[in-house]
C-alpha cells in the first residue's frame, strides 16, 4: 500500500499538523476509532494521543533549550494553560519545563557505579525514576558527561546500596544489562521523533539488526536515516534502549556512544 493511502500513514500527518480528536482521525481515514488505536499502537508503539502529547513536548523542550520564556515556549507547543503542561509533561522531563530550561537547576540526582558484564556503569536516577545509564570510562568520565546534561543540577554520588530508591534500581540495570529480565521504568527524555525511535529500538529481538533506513522506513518516514542516527547518539540509557542493534546499509557497525568494540561484543554475545 501507498504511502498516500496508507490510513496510520495519513492519520500520523493529520496528528503533525494539528491536534485532531481521535474521532476526528477516524472520520479523515475511514476506519473505525477503535481500529486505529489498535492498527496505530501496533505500528508506532504508542497510541494517536500519546504521539501527540510527546510531539507537544519535544517543541516545548526545544524552545526551553533555545532560551525562550517558559510562558510563550508552553503557548508556542500547543499547551492551552501552564497548569497543563506541570500536570502532563514534568513527569516525562523528569523535571518542570523552568527547571529544565534551566540545566536542571534545583533537581536532586542522585548516581553510583555497578558492576555488570559489561564493567562498571554509572546509573544516575532523580525522584522520578532513571535518567541516565553510563558505560564506557571511569566514574569521573562518566559523571562529567551527566553533569553536561544537567549541568544546573544538584549532582551528589552515592555509595553503592546505601540508597534505598536508588539501590534497587541499581540491582535491576545490572540484570537488564546481563540479559536478565528486570522491571526498569524508564524516562525517555528527547524529542517525539528521538522518543519514537528508541521505543522501535526496545522491540527489536536480541540477535537481529536494523539498518538506520530500515527503521527509518519502519517509522514511516524512509528519507529520515540521518535523524535515525542522531536520535541513536542521543541515547542515554545503554544497552536498555539497544541502539547497538542498529548498523549501516552495508551492515558495517557504524558509530556508538560507547564504542564500536563494545557494540560488536554485545552484537556477538547476543548472536552466541
Amino acid at each position: 500500500m501507498s504511502n498516500k493511502t496508507d490510513p496510520l500513514q495519513q492519520a500520523r500527518r493529520l496528528l503533525d499538523e494539528g491536534e485532531p480528536t481521535l474521532a476526528e482521525l477516524a472520520s479523515r481515514t475511514g476506519l473505525s476509532a477503535s481500529h486505529l488505536q489498535r492498527r496505530f499502537r501496533a505500528r508506532y508503539g504508542i497510541s494517536p494521543a500519546e504521539y501527540l502529547a510527546q510531539k507537544k513536548l519535544g517543541v516545548l523542550k526545544t524552545a526551553l533549550r533555545a532560551g525562550s520564556d517558559v510562558t510563550t515556549a508552553l503557548y508556542d507547543a500547543g499547551y492551552g494553560s501552564p497548569s497543563r503542561v506541570y500536570e502532563q509533561s514534568s513527569g516525562r522531563l523528569g523535571m518542570t519545563p523552568a527547571t529544565y530550561r534551566a540545566g536542571g537547576e534545583g533537581v536532586a540526582i542522585r548516581w553510583s557505579m555497578v558492576d555488570t558484564v559489561l564493567g562498571k556503569a554509572l546509573v544516575a536516577a532523580t525522584e522520578r525514576g532513571i535518567c541516565a545509564i553510563e558505560l564506557g570510562g571511569d566514574a569521573a568520565t562518566l559523571e562529567a558527561r551527566l553533569r553536561q546534561e544537567f549541568p544546573q543540577a544538584q549532582i551528589e554520588r552515592v555509595d553503592a546500596g546505601r540508597d534505598e530508591f536508588l539501590a534497587p534500581r541499581l540491582r535491576a540495570v545490572a540484570d537488564r544489562l546481563a540479559g536478565l529480565s528486570a522491571d526498569l521504568p524508564l524516562d525517555l527524555m528527547g524529542t517525539s521523533f528521538q522518543k519514537r525511535v528508541w521505543e522501535a529500538l526496545m522491540k527489536v529481538p536480541a540477535g537481529n539488526t536494523l539498518s538506520y533506513a530500515e527503521l527509518a522506513r519502519q517509522l514511516g518516514q524512509p528519507r529520515a536515516a540521518r535523524a535515525v542516527a542522531s536520535a541513536c547518539a542521543r541515547n542515554r540509557l545503554a544497552v536498555v534502549v539497544p541502539c547497538h542493534r542498529i548498523v549501516r546499509g552495508d551492515g558495517s557497525l557504524g558509530g556508538y556512544r560507547w564504542g564500536l568494540p563494545l557494540k560488536q561484543s554485545l552484537l556477538e554475545r547476543e548472536r552466541a
